[in-house]
């Protein structure tokens, strides 16, 4: 392959990685409404519940952490937990009622209506990511997905409040992009916080 093939080769390879964090801007609306919506109800006591499959079970401990115990000196943590860290839960869970089930299950016993419940998927069509989130849903939670392509099932279900997608199939793209939404999320989060008045006259600063 000759220098100008491989340079050629080298902008698509550039081209896909950009292009989906640069669609992320398109959202920009939509981005700060699910930062508000989550910032409301961090206010009002509510916690954040995080969950996802495979790599994205990396992403949910993560997300977790990043509000739990912030990296910036100076921000509150907020409460936080993943779903995706006790194994002993999950097998459990996973032999008695089925694998779709491991995350909806948590939910129903561990959250309460105020809560949030976010959902990871690259593909946006784990069943178990789904299901997770239709049952937040049924129990008044706010609901997030972070997808990944046109936002699979997840998307076309509509369980969501607030859907996030990385526009790209590429599951490397997809993670890539998604690291960058959630500390998106979490950094608008705190901007609602530190101003006065966004959120009620209680908002603490």
């Amino acid at each position: 392959m000759d220098q100008t093939a491989l340079v050629a080769r080298a902008r698509e390879a550039f081209a896909r990685r950009v292009e989906p964090a640069l669609a992320l801007t398109e959202e920009a609306g939509r981005v700060a409404a699910a930062c508000h919506a989550m910032a409301e109800r961090f206010h009002d006591g509510g916690r954040l519940v995080v969950f996802g499959s495979g790599e994205a079970a990396t992403d949910a401990q993560h997300i977790a952490v990043e509000f739990v115990h912030p990296v910036i000196v100076g921000k509150r943590a907020l409460p936080a937990f993943s779903l995706t860290n006790d194994v002993a839960t999950i097998t459990g869970i996973t032999a008695v009622a089925g694998a779709q089930e491991v995350f909806a299950h948590q939910l129903r016993h561990l959250a309460t209506p105020r809560d949030m419940a976010l959902g990871v998927s690259a593909t946006g069509n784990c069943a178990d990511v789904l299901r997770a989130l239709e049952t937040a849903r049924d129990l008044g939670l706010l609901t997030l997905a972070l997808v990944g392509g046109d936002g699979g099932a997840i998307r076309a279900s509509g369980v969501a409040d607030h859907v996030l997608a990385a526009r790209s199939h590429d599951p490397r793209v997809v993670k890539e992009t998604h690291v960058t939404m959630y500390h998106v999320l979490w950094e608008l989060v705190h901007v609602f916080f530190e101003r006065p008045g966004v959120l009620t006259p209680k908002v603490v600063t």
